[in-house]
């Protein structure tokens, strides 16, 4: 089995300590491997290399774990470098989701403004990690989780040099909604979802031997969706409307008016939710690394916690050239048709020793078509921005989001939300 060095970037944040019980359980895979955890915060750092530890010694894995403040030394000799952070925390993702708001803008941790600036303070850091890992392991390749990790991947695999490779399990959950949805087994359901992070759609959708796409059609025009909650029956709506089952985050495009109704009359934003309940994550974290035998309880938790963890079972593929197929994240190179063939698309790939190799899929049906391509060229014109653009360029992009689509507002929101978060922002993208 591989045995590899693993630095994991965000190793102090809350979903790390399911994504190291996520590791643990494929130990077997991992045997004899290093896992080296790096964050900015020191006391949680130890926490969950605390914790990880005696999950390890409870399950009888054998893997070297340690933890550090210093990303550079920890980057030495390392095969693998999983990143999962967020620059400011969730009080900057308060910022996100409240300020567009006052402008009559949807705020999102990664549609909209909200995750425009998300991509800007995370790239900030993705190129220091890059500038980093070129000098101390550019043989290393990247498994990204950082959102939104559609601009994130597309700003590392153009102009890092570096292997990257971006995970999100929406294709996942979506099949499971898919099946609540239409009210099937899920077990029965099989769907291919294509296009971008966050903005895909199905071009295959089974239940069973049955096409699934007449369930849902019959569903909307029998009950409307009764019994379904709002979120789900707008996404019920799409689908029958739409002829392809929409990944969830289209609902703040099909249903904007009506998202940001919303969001305008919650007391609280999602990050404010979260802020709330993170003290309790980590005192469960606390409690069982006193434990002889932890166990994370996966409502007290954040992150993968043992079943599903897409960068670790891509890790386990190529370095056990395993030659398995997983929702990818990575440059398009033919697999969608009509796309270039650099932009970082949601696909599915082959994983091996070589590396992911991405399935040639069907075009997406022509309805749908239009909104994930304007959804593209902001990914790319936002990537680009980060990386080396100024104030103008990032205006740009911002004002070609569709749930911005404004110059007035995008030129307001931008420099607003620049001075919110400027501590985490390169010097030329600020007024």
């Amino acid at each position: 089995m591989a045995r590899i060095k693993l630095v994991y970037v965000g190793g102090g944040s809350t979903r790390a300590p399911g994504t190291m019980a996520s590791l643990i359980a494929k130990g077997a895979s991992f045997a004899g491997s290093e896992v080296v955890l790096v964050d900015l915060d020191a006391d949680r750092l130890a926490l969950v290399e605390r914790l990880t530890r005696r999950m390890a010694e409870a399950d009888g894995v054998d893997l070297a774990v340690s933890s550090t403040t210093d990303r550079r030394a920890a980057l030495d000799g390392c095969d693998a470098v999983l990143t999962s952070f967020r620059p400011g925390g969730f009080e900057h993702r308060v910022l996100d989701e409240r300020i567009p708001l006052k402008h009559g803008v949807i705020g999102q941790e990664t549609q909209g403004p909200g995750g425009f600036f998300m991509s800007l303070r995370a790239i900030k850091v993705m190129q220091e990690l890059a500038e980093e890992m070129r000098a101390v392991c550019p043989q290393a390749t990247i498994f990204n989780y950082t959102n939104p990790i559609n601009i994130v991947s597309e700003a590392m695999t153009r102009f890092s040099g570096l292997t990257t490779y971006s995970f999100c399990e929406g294709p996942i959950y979506e099949t499971w909604r898919a099946a609540g949805i239409a009210g099937v087994d899920p077990e029965k359901v099989r769907i291919r979802m294509i296009g971008l992070n966050h903005g895909s759609w199905t071009v295959e959708a089974r239940y069973g031997d049955e096409d699934l796409m007449p369930l849902f059609e019959r569903r909307w025009e029998e009950t409307k969706g009764e019994g379904l909650g709002s979120f789900d029956r707008r996404v019920l709506q799409i689908a029958a409307s739409m002829g392809s089952f929409p990944n969830s985050y289209f609902v703040y495009y099909y249903f904007r008016d009506e998202m940001l109704a919303a969001a305008l009359a919650k007391p609280t934003t999602r990050a404010e939710d979260i802020l709330r309940e993170a003290p309790g994550y980590w005192r469960h974290y606390e409690e069982q690394a006193e434990k002889g035998r932890p166990v994370l309880d996966a409502a007290r938790s954040r992150g993968g916690i043992y079943e599903l963890e897409l960068a670790l079972d891509v890790m386990d593929a190529i370095y056990n050239d395993r030659g398995a197929t997983f929702p990818v994240n990575v440059p398009n190179e033919g697999s969608i048709p009509g796309f270039p063939d650099d932009l970082v698309v949601e696909t599915t790939g082959r994983c091996d020793h070589d590396g992911i190799h991405p399935d040639k899929q069907k075009p997406l049906p022509r309805q749908v078509r239009g909104l994930v391509e304007m959804l593209a060229e902001y990914q790319a014109l936002t990537a680009e921005a980060a990386w080396q653009g100024t104030r103008r360029e990032a205006i740009r992009a911002l004002a070609s989001n569709p749930l911005v689509f404004s110059l007035p507002k995008a030129e307001a929101i931008y420099d607003e939300m620049a001075a919110a978060h400027r501590d985490y922002l390169p010097e030329r993208l600020l007024a």
